[in-house]
């Protein structure tokens, strides 16, 4: 499978049988045009029965024809753009042309969850694709002539069948495609009105974009508004990351679980806005998922900042196999915590969970207080964060050092991220007083981060390492320094917060 993909940056045009394709070397850097090649292609699109890729502007099919035949999965991007990703035909006896390939259908999870893709149109088009050539003989972009006979094999089987031409980069500036649609334009040939092939071939069936009131938050509009602004956002990075996750990219867990939490602490603070019984259940369940997510971020962050120890120690310091043993250990927990993040990607309550957070912001259950102007109730929901989060300060302050005072500061860090996340939903209100208030609490929060994570730290160098040396007749030595050192820097991240919150706003 091409994973990383390319982007298609294209424009499709509708012409009638008669219509003949202007010379295009005056467009900018266009030398010549290549001699036409003709290919018969045969398409078959996949999605489910109620046709939720189609929605989401996600095609997903099987060609044979052309110089790509193969599977093509193309997921859209800004501006008009699309990622578009590719998969041999299947080369042995058991691949099915029915069967969409798993590393296709795991990045479209998110999306059908565990409905089953089947084919819902199919496709023959005779294509002749015209070359445009610059200067060094490379192909600037192609325009392809399309004949196409189309059949829908869903929600009432229908034919049709129209030509079209499509003008695609290949490699030049985007400005091409404005310079050809101006020339097209004035051969009275006008950019087409149908998002897609597919979308063409479905006809009347084609999903509809769903109305929502996506109202922008502002004072004098209901509270609901800067709650829903806020649920969408997440629900949308959620989307966008799931397939990242299961391809293994770099920081697509911490993008999630960042998500996930800002989700569930949205959903308390505004509690008094949605029927308790479903803020209940999705603080539940997203509190599940965090976890679970939680599971692979840590180890990460953990394995990186006793790497850091390791590397700041001399040599002469380091007794026994302290690195091997600890980056052994990592690498275990790192496995194991991944297998079982992506085995929860599949899980039926995964997928019951994307139904309920759609379903919330599709009809949200509102209560009474949701219609509230934004700007009498939210700054009330701010400062009731703030009052939690003195609360949990003044507990610390008189808990005693040691392990009580970890949970303690702990409790304070999450009441500081509950307390930030509160702030940022009511920024389209004040802008400027919810900046310095999110800006402190993300303050508090990352130094009580680093103070939680070497209590983390201390952890598995007392637990999983020091301990399990000793059993093993390895000197303990280097671990007991690190933890003094890992003591060392939880006493001075805990001054540290103690004086920032002497300068609180």
């Amino acid at each position: 499978m091409d994973a990383n993909g390319g982007i298609e940056i294209e424009r499709k045009f509708d012409v009638d049988e008669l219509a003949v394709l202007p010379r295009l070397t005056e467009l900018p850097g266009v030398q010549a045009m290549a001699e036409p090649m003709v290919h018969d292609l045969a398409a078959v699109y996949f999605d489910t029965k109620d046709l939720v890729l189609t929605a989401a502007h996600i095609t997903l099919r099987r060609r044979t024809g052309g110089d790509d035949a193969g599977w093509h999965l193309k997921l859209p991007l800004d501006g008009g753009r699309r990622r578009e990703i590719h998969s041999p035909l299947g080369k042995h006896a058991q691949d099915k042309a029915d069967a969409v390939p798993e590393s296709l259908a795991q990045l479209v999870r998110v999306y059908v969850r565990d409905s089953p893709l089947v084919p819902v149109a199919r496709l023959n088009t005779t294509r002749v694709v015209h070359g445009l050539i610059g200067a060094g003989g490379e192909t600037l972009a192609v325009v392809c002539d399309d004949r196409v006979q189309a059949e829908r094999l869903v929600h009432e089987p229908a034919s049709a069948a129209w030509r079209e031409w499509e003008l695609e980069l290949v490699d030049a500036p985007e400005d091409l495609l404005d310079a050809g649609q101006s020339v097209l334009a004035s051969a009275g040939i006008l950019v087409s009105q149908h998002a897609s092939k597919l979308a063409r071939a479905l006809g009347d069936r084609f999903p509809a974009t769903p109305a929502q009131n996506q109202h922008r938050p502002t004072p004098t509009r209901p509270a609901a508004n800067v709650l829903l602004a806020s649920l969408r956002e997440q629900i949308g990075v959620i989307r966008m990351q799931d397939p990242e996750i299961r391809q293994h990219r770099a920081g697509a867990v911490h993008a999630m679980r960042v998500a996930t939490r800002r989700l569930r602490s949205v959903l308390a603070t505004y509690e008094s806005l949605i029927d308790p019984a479903v803020v209940q259940h999705l603080r539940t369940e997203l509190g599940w998922l965090a976890a679970v997510l939680g599971g692979s971020r840590d180890e990460e962050v953990l394995h990186r900042r006793l790497a850091g120890l390791l590397d700041h120690e001399p040599p002469a310091l380091l007794l026994g196999p302290i690195r091997e043993r600890l980056e052994t250990r990592s690498a275990t927990d790192a496995g194991s915590a991944g297998r079982t993040l992506i085995a929860a990607l599949d899980t039926h309550r995964y997928f019951r969970l994307l139904d309920a957070l759609d379903a919330l912001v599709a009809a949200p259950p509102f209560t009474a207080a949701a219609g509230q102007d934004a700007r009498v109730l939210v700054p009330a929901l701010v400062a009731k964060e703030w009052k939690k989060l003195r609360s949990a300060v003044r507990r610390a302050a008189k808990t005693m050092p040691g392990p009580e005072r970890d949970l303690a500061l702990h409790e304070v860090r999450k009441r500081s991220k509950r307390l930030r996340y509160a702030a940022e939903t009511a920024h389209p209100l004040n802008p400027k007083r919810a900046a310095r208030v999110s800006r402190f609490a993300q303050k508090l929060q990352t130094i009580l981060g680093d103070q939680h994570d070497s209590v983390i730290a201390r952890d598995r160098l007392l637990r999983r390492g020091g301990v399990e040396a000793y059993l093993r007749g390895e000197n303990t030595f280097s671990y007991g320094r690190l933890h003094a050192l890992e003591q060392q820097k939880a006493a001075g991240a805990e001054a540290h917060f103690w004086r920032a919150w002497r300068c609180r706003p």
